[in-house]
């Protein structure tokens, strides 16, 4: 008599717990209610800052925290805090911007103009990076960068160019090491616990509000940098934010994205050739 192999067993699907059910109802409530879409964030970096924001507001549930969110905007703009924390500082991965002085800033010349897009720009560390890098290479003059994110809050502090003097050291140690030609302290005034960028490195950037969730391309660019901001996205996200980057970019353009970011396996990974892999460098080649 022939015995057969007993099937493998099947695999149990393990429901969503409860906690998992109140943050996708949490953020459908944000997306219908405020059109922030939040839907396709990884559900780990969501699930530490939403845990994160219910301690600040000592609430017992994401339900109850649903509700506050629901009844009162201003709950939300606190929120919002905490759902898009700012961590960044300024010629962060020194290797990446001179990575741009040696290999892109060469090709940007070419052009009459240079528009670029710095995608998720938080607080402004990477807009006054990339202009001090630009006015060095004598480029700022004849460059616009569009500087966008989803938090109003951070946008403005990234207007206004005044960032932590504590910081000042770190942020001196990354400009030397990026290829800094000048004395760091020639582009900021210090004044009590705070530095000053100089307001003309900004002169010609455009802060706006955009999300690379639900909004669209709004200018040709020759250069996108969109850094540590993919690592918060599902793929299916992922995939939507190259599409825009791809969209955005002029023929032969160039994206720069962060050290833990690939367009490696995306929608977009034949669309881009590498230009310097370790310091994620690509350029647009369809």
């Amino acid at each position: 008599m022939n015995h057969s192999p007993a099937p493998p067993p099947t695999p149990q699907i393990q429901p969503p717990s409860d906690g998992d059910i109140e943050l996708r109802l949490l953020m459908e409530a944000i997306y219908l209610k405020y059109s922030y879409d939040f839907r396709n964030y990884t559900g780990a970096s969501q699930k530490r800052r939403v845990l994160y924001a219910l301690a600040q507001f000592k609430l017992p549930s994401i339900s109850v925290l649903q509700d506050r969110v629901l009844r009162d905007s201003a709950v939300f703009g606190q929120l919002l805090q905490y759902l898009t924390i700012p961590v960044s500082e300024m010629f962060r991965d020194p290797a990446y911007f001179l990575a741009l002085r040696q290999q892109v800033v060469p090709l940007l010349h070419t052009y009459p103009t240079v528009k670029i897009w710095v995608a998720g720009c938080s607080t402004g560390e990477e807009v006054f990076s990339l202009a001090i890098l630009l006015r060095e290479e004598g480029l700022l003059e004849r460059s616009r960068i569009y500087a966008t994110d989803i938090n109003p809050a951070s946008l403005e502090k990234a207007r206004l160019g005044i960032f932590p003097l504590e910081a000042i050291r770190n942020y001196t140690a990354n400009y030397q090491r990026a290829g800094g030609r000048q004395a760091f302290s020639d582009y900021y005034t210090a004044a009590y616990d705070a530095a000053r960028f100089d307001p003309s490195l900004c002169r010609d950037v455009v802060f706006a509000d955009h999300s690379l969730a639900t909004d669209s391309v709004f200018a040709e660019t020759q250069f996108v940098s969109c850094r540590n901001v993919l690592i918060y996205f599902n793929r299916e996200l992922q995939d939507r934010a190259l599409g825009l980057f791809h969209e955005s970019l002029s023929h032969r353009g160039f994206l720069g994205l962060g050290a833990k970011e690939s367009i490696d396996f995306s929608a977009y990974a034949d669309r881009f050739e590498v230009l310097a892999r370790p310091e994620r460098l690509f350029r647009k080649t369809s």
